[in-house]
This record gives C-alpha cells, sequence and structure tokens, in this order.
C-alpha cells in the first residue's frame, strides 16, 4: 500500500465513523474558544471546560481580560497546569488583541503567533476551527496517532515536521477535519501507554499494530 492510497483509506474510515468530529472544549465565540486553547496545553479539555465554565461570566470579552490582572485570573484557572503563566499569557493576550488587533482575533497564522501564550499549535487550531482554514494542530495526540499509523515517517521529530508531512496527504477541505480525527481517535482508542487495539477499526493500515502483533 502506497503512502497516498494509506491517507485515503484512513480518511475514508473517519469519514464514515466520525463524520462529525470536532473540538471537546466548549465556547461560544472566538475569543473563548483562544482562551481554552491556551489554557488546554498540557491540560485536559475536561479540566479546562470546568475553569472556563467560572472564567468566561467573569470575563467574558478582550477588554474585560485586558483590565484584570494576572492574579485575578489565576484565582479561577488555578487548577490547570502552569496557572502563573497562563495567567499573564491570558492578561497579555488580551491586551495585544486591543491594541494592535482592534479586539478581533487575527485570522493569520503568524499574527495569531504574536500574542503571548499563543505558539503554532494555538495558531492551527484557532485558523483552522474559526476560520476554516486549511491548518493541521498537532498535540501530542496527533503527533502519536500520525506516527502508529505510519502517516509520518521517523523523521519527523518534531510537531512542525509531522504537520508538513500530514497535510502533503490530506486533501486541503478534509485538514480541518482531519486534526480532529486524529485527536479523538488518540484520545480515546489509540492511547499513550494501552492502546486499544481490539478496538481500533484502522488496525489494517497501522504499522504499529503490525510490528507488535507480529505481522510482517
Amino acid at each position: 500500500m502506497t503512502k497516498k492510497e494509506k491517507f485515503k483509506a484512513i480518511i475514508a474510515y473517519f469519514e464514515q465513523n466520525m463524520p462529525e468530529a470536532q473540538t471537546e472544549l466548549h465556547y461560544s465565540n472566538a475569543f473563548e474558544l483562544l482562551v481554552a486553547v491556551i489554557l488546554s496545553a498540557q491540560c485536559t479539555d475536561k479540566r479546562v471546560n470546568q475553569i472556563t465554565e467560572k472564567l468566561f461570566p467573569a470575563f467574558p470579552t478582550p477588554e474585560a481580560m485586558a483590565s484584570a490582572t494576572p492574579e485575578e485570573i489565576f484565582e479561577y484557572i488555578k487548577s490547570c497546569s502552569y496557572p502563573n503563566n497562563k495567567a499573564k499569557h491570558l492578561v497579555g493576550m488580551a491586551k495585544m488583541l486591543l491594541e494592535e488587533f482592534n479586539g478581533e482575533i487575527p485570522s493569520d497564522i503568524k499574527q495569531l503567533q504574536k500574542l503571548p501564550g499563543v505558539g503554532r499549535k494555538t495558531a492551527n487550531v484557532i485558523a483552522s476551527v474559526v476560520f476554516d482554514k486549511p491548518a493541521m494542530a498537532v498535540d501530542t495526540h496527533v503527533f502519536r496517532v500520525a506516527h502508529r499509523l505510519g502517516l509520518v515517517t521517523n523523521k519527523a521529530k518534531t510537531p512542525l515536521e509531522v504537520e508538513k508531512q500530514l497535510v502533503r496527504y490530506i486533501p486541503k477541505d478534509k485538514i480541518a477535519i482531519a486534526h480532529h480525527w486524529l485527536i479523538l481517535h488518540g484520545r480515546y482508542v489509540c492511547l499513550a501507554r494501552r492502546p486499544k487495539c481490539d478496538k481500533c477499526g484502522l488496525t489494517q493500515y497501522c504499522d504499529y499494530f503490525k510490528k507488535n502483533k507480529g505481522i510482517v
């Protein structure tokens, strides 16, 4: 099976079995999603949703968050990972939105990365989810699943290298949803320590399964 055929088969599987894949973060606008994604670094979506349930009503706009202190934000987000840094990032992000972007979330990935707390992964999430751009955000789940399935080579040792290899073979109109397919598959089936291969519909295409089950 060629790489192109493998991608085509795996995409077809997800289209049939996960046609409505989307982020599990709760949000109602672009600003809320940006806040949630910044908080989600090294933290579960479930925990972030618990935090934002109280954070969003308290600081519903960039103006409200920009006028807060990191210490005030910290009290709402202290149960997530790295709360001190994230509190500073959120206040700084909100201030920059007002000062440089008129309070609007930019759609350009490079512009997004200027915001405090926003790396390439976060920028790609916003670009794909909010603006429906063909951007592939690579988190730990995407990184793991892409390698196990054999969608990327062993030379892809960084998220950026994985991203470049994935978008080479995924049709542009499928990249945004493919990000969610891979994340959700990694979160619920292809687990880091004990992947549920017995419940996976992709084993016939999976390099990890073939190697670990002695299949040549």
